[in-house]
């Protein structure tokens, strides 16, 4: 490993029951990033990007040990994946989130009250950014890379399954730390086992905010058990409608595109939803695309006989457990419906609010549908894979968020703060 590489994962070899010390730690360095210059916090991402492109070979070797520790049948591999084009996409990401400007600092509002008070309302960092995720080890360096951005410290668990990539990507983000005079608690890979999530969960004194970045189950027990402030972000059970009007090859182009491009993530499209009046005429066109990728499809009572008249070779009767269900693979449902009210209804059902799309030539259908979908993005003839914090010109993000405090959509760098008010008087009193 090249000497730049000081993997200082100390909380690997930590034998104490406790991980409060290191939390304690980023707290502290949260302070000294908080204080960087704006030009010094850009400088330090575009250090690391060229730290990264110095060192690929080193990381594919470290992600070659997780991976050859995961089983090729297991949908998650992809996600653990890093190549020689994923990681120069890292480092370029770097390179953007330096370009933005910062988010903190700025004064939101600013008045003198009838007291003489100064009043003035001014963003800034959140302050300890805890973020609990999966086999994905360019949320690393994504993570770190906004936190640091926009002034704040992160602790980062990630999961057994990326322990070598993590541990590498967290050594050179350390370098290039204490090229900076930054402490390199300002960014913390803890421990990987999961007897540390509760301390973490409810370390209100040193940590500011949780992001669970994974499956339904990982942000349901965050959900369920953290007392730190908490932003979901993740699940994505996402349907692509395909509305009577719909121009066929658009919608069977935008289908493919939304369920093979990269199944195993939260944006991939899980159902199709036809509509009656032209199930007949679209299923069938499917073959060719999703075939080609052994896509394996649920279809309902009656998109069934379609598919299998066209000759579908890998074809199920759908479970009602096969709506609402995020495949992260290659795998689908199909749900023929009576129009757009029933189209509505069951995204209503099932969607996770993730990103939903309509492929219609109706203005009206779209706008329909447009507004009467509750999720955090929503198409009209497009592809849901394209709901991204990257591709959306922010940069890079923490995750996509399903709710709607705070952030929705891409969680990016301009969500990492908080509001303060300051007030400066002189002698004033209230009566």
């Amino acid at each position: 490993m090249n000497e730049d590489i000081r993997v200082e994962n100390e909380l690997d070899a930590v034998t104490a029951d406790s991980i409060l010390p290191q939390l304690k730690a980023a707290q502290m360095a949260a302070s000294a990033v908080r204080s960087m210059p704006d030009a010094d916090r850009a400088g330090l991402l575009n250090n690391l990007a060229g730290r990264i492109m110095e060192n690929l070979a080193t990381i594919l070797a470290e992600n070659r040990k997780d991976l050859d520790r995961m089983d090729d049948a297991d949908p998650k591999k992809d996600r653990l994946l890093l190549n020689e084009a994923r990681i120069g996409g890292l480092a370029q990401s770097l390179r953007d989130v330096a370009l933005l400007p910062d988010p903190t600092g700025k004064v939101l509002l600013e008045k003198t009250l009838e007291q003489g008070l100064q009043l003035q309302k001014v963003a800034v960092p959140l302050g300890v950014v805890g973020v609990i995720y999966e086999s994905r080890p360019n949320v690393t360096l994504d993570v770190a890379a906004l936190c640091l951005r926009s002034g704040n410290a992160c602790v980062l668990k990630g999961g057994k399954e990326a322990t070598y990539s993590n541990t590498c990507l967290v050594g050179l983000i350390h370098a290039s730390l204490e090229a900076f005079s930054i402490p390199p608690a300002a960014v913390t890979l803890l421990p990987t086992d999961r007897k540390y999530v509760a301390e973490l969960l409810t370390a209100t004194r040193f940590v500011d905010i949780i992001i669970p970045r994974g499956s339904e189950s990982l942000i349901q027990f965050v959900r369920k058990n953290s007392l730190v402030p908490t932003i979901e972000t993740g699940a994505g059970v996402c349907h692509t409608y395909v509305e009577k009007t719909a121009d066929l090859d658009k919608a069977r182009a935008i289908v493919v595109n939304a369920k093979v491009s990269r199944p195993s993530v939260c944006n991939s499209l899980d159902t199709v939803v036809v509509d009656r009046e032209v199930a007949e005429a679209f299923l069938p066109t499917l073959k060719e695309g999703l075939s080609a990728y052994d896509v394996e499809i649920f279809a309902d009572q009656t998109a069934y006989p379609i598919l299998k008249a066209a000759g579908y070779p890998l074809l199920k009767q759908a479970q009602p457990e096969d709506f609402g269900r995020e495949f992260l693979d290659y795998k689908c449902s199909v749900r023929v419906v009576e129009g757009l009210p029933d189209a509505l209804a069951h995204i209503r059902e099932y969607s996770s609010r993730h990103s939903e799309a309509i492929v219609s030539q109706d203005m009206a259908a779209i706008e329909t549908f447009l507004n009467e979908v509750d999720a955090a993005a929503v198409y009209a003839n497009a592809s849901t894979r394209f709901t991204d914090g990257g591709v959306f010109a922010l940069g890079a993000e923490i995750g996509i968020s399903t709710q709607k405090l705070h952030a929705r959509g891409p969680f990016a760098l301009e969500k990492l703060g908080t509001e303060k008010w300051i007030v400066r008087g002189n002698g004033q009193v209230r009566s």
